[in-house]
């Protein structure tokens, strides 16, 4: 059974990680999340779970407005042509349903199945926002304790160049 965001609070915890969680209705786009999210501080993000023609899993967390080229990102993260991995595969990979993809969701990813893809320049934000495992909460978390987070995890993120990072 996939981690409910009170495991990941507690593993949060566990780990000597700060966050803070925010509730809101149900947010499943970025520009529902730009309308509704008011004045929360940090950088705002977007994790897109991709598949490659050999069913490579993928996972690659950016800035919101970001400009993803799914038809030359696999030149960009070595590997075969990619696309959106189907609803099923999520829940059976990451333990989410789509809308509520985030980094934290690697740690149902017991079997290390899925690689993981981090915009550097969204790593020069202080402050980083994620769902929590579900689409109506978002949870911060500080740069450096995402990166303790995933390594915990049992995976160890590759960083991409996708734009100069913005100033928050």
């Amino acid at each position: 059974m996939p981690a409910t965001p009170e495991a990941l609070f507690a593993r949060l915890n566990e780990l000597g990680i700060r966050a803070t969680t925010h509730r809101h209705p149900p947010l499943f786009t970025v520009e529902d999340s730009k309308r509704l999210r008011g004045a929360l501080p940090g950088g705002h993000c977007k994790s897109l779970f991709l598949k490659d023609k050999k069913d490579s899993l993928y996972l690659l967390v950016a800035l919101e407005d970001r400009a993803i080229d799914l038809k030359t990102m696999h030149k960009k993260i070595d590997s075969g042509r990619l696309s959106f991995g189907r609803p099923e595969l999520l829940w059976e990979a990451l333990g989410v349903k789509p809308g509520a993809v985030t980094p934290f969701a690697l740690m149902n990813d017991t079997a290390h199945r899925v690689t993981v893809w981090l915009d550097r320049g969204m790593l020069a934000c202080e402050l980083l926002n994620y769902h929590p495992l579900d689409n109506t909460q978002t949870t911060a978390i500080r740069a450096g304790d995402l990166l303790a987070f995933i390594a915990a995890c049992g995976h160890a993120p590759h960083l991409i160049d996708l734009e100069s990072a913005p100033s928050y």
